[in-house]
């Protein structure tokens, strides 16, 4: 019987708790993973701050998704990785951390990114398979999950925001419909706000303009691919930002804009930042119940567009590990995860994570080690 620490959280302003748990017996089909690396991811946060009201099991919850580990158990009938590819205990992996029903309208159409039940609602230690996140010793990879192995070439600090921040920009900024030679308005230089500067550059945009009120994060959108960048605190007016937009991308306006701040405040600020004709990415703002005052005549005169992303395909991840390898030294992924702490710190690192309502922050991305 293995045994393995987990933080288990009991709800807005308590500390996480870090108990002991139980590896089930694993089925055929699932994989049992040894997490290496488990980032605080911005969604994360606003689980942590309360910004939404969540319905916790009384054993609490063991929550996370953005990570990376090696192979410690394969079920009976797991031979190889999702794309065919012989795996053994040992191996470092990439793997998805939500699971399509398969049996829904829109899985039956092909779009498990966007199936209602792949999701769950939040489950504590006590119900199986007990290691539901990624702030624990191990990770259940359900039957059906998919996972990949990971090249020798990429280190594991470059692979842990792969199945979050970086998959879910490759995906956001497809689906958007960003195209080579295109101009994007990135609101929010976190961890998806950053890469997707990166991601946006190789896919082969011709203007990249990165929003924040944080300087330091704007320097690094910079060292990641972005042409211009606009700090809040400096130009304090909307109207004058959205001006500044307009002349860097030859009067029209960007093509694309995305929130990947998860304040609903902005999202106004971004449409108009747009072309007629172009589209906006929702991605940040996950918390329910968030409310904005919103003229939609601006969607039917400007003809503008709204995608919401909230997951991805499977075939995003081996595309992202795919971009890592080849960008690996063009640009510096090595900052995006900049501070680590063993996991029974977890309480310290997600105070240090927290930028909201601070003048700055020296953190990038936290890590956690279990």
């Amino acid at each position: 019987m293995i045994k393995g620490k987990a933080a288990v959280f009991f709800g807005p302003g308590k500390p996480f708790e870090i108990r002991e748990v139980t590896l089930p017996e694993i089925e055929p089909e699932a994989v049992v993973i040894r997490v290496s690396l488990a980032n605080v991811c911005g969604s994360d946060l606003h689980f942590w701050r309360g910004d939404a009201p969540l319905r916790l099991p009384e054993d609490g919850w063991i929550f996370g998704h953005e990570m990376t580990g090696r192979v410690a158990g394969l079920g009976s009938k797991v031979k190889t990785d999702s794309l065919g590819r012989p795996l053994k205990e040992g191996d470092r992996v990439a793997y998805s951390y939500f699971y399509p029903c398969g049996r829904c309208y829109v899985c039956l159409n092909k779009e498990p990114a966007n199936c209602p039940a792949k999701i769950e609602r939040p489950r504590g230690p006590a119900e199986f398979p007990h290691f539901h996140g990624a702030f624990a010793q191990y990770y259940y990879l359900r039957p059906g999950g998919t996972l990949f192995k990971v090249p020798d070439e990429l280190a594991d600090e470059l692979v842990s925001p792969v199945n979050c921040a970086l998959a879910q920009v490759i995906y956001g900024l497809h689906q958007a419909g960003l195209r080579f030679g295109g101009t994007v308005v990135i609101q929010g230089a976190g961890g998806l706000g950053i890469q997707a500067a990166a991601v946006a550059r190789d896919m082969g945009a011709a203007t990249v303009i990165v929003v924040d009120q944080i300087a330091g994060r704007l320097e690094l959108a910079k060292a990641f691919g972005a042409d211009h960048t606009i700090n809040l605190k400096e130009v304090a007016e909307r109207k004058d930002r959205v001006a500044l937009v307009r002349k860097w991308t030859g009067g029209a306006g960007a093509d694309v804009a995305c929130d990947f701040v998860g304040f609903p405040q902005v999202i106004p600020e971004g449409i108009e930042m747009l072309r007629a004709g172009g589209t906006y990415l929702e991605i940040g703002t996950i918390s329910r119940g968030a409310k904005i005052d919103f003229e939609p005549a601006q969607l039917v005169w400007g003809a503008k567009k709204i995608v919401g992303v909230i997951m991805y395909d499977p075939w995003v991840i081996p595309r992202a590990l795919d971009f890592l390898v080849r960008n690996r030294t063009r640009w510096p992924f090595e900052k995006l995860v900049s501070h680590k702490y063993p996991l029974e710190q977890i309480n310290t690192a997600f105070s240090d994570s927290e930028w909201h309502g601070r003048e700055t922050t020296t953190i990038t991305r936290a890590a956690l080690v279990p």
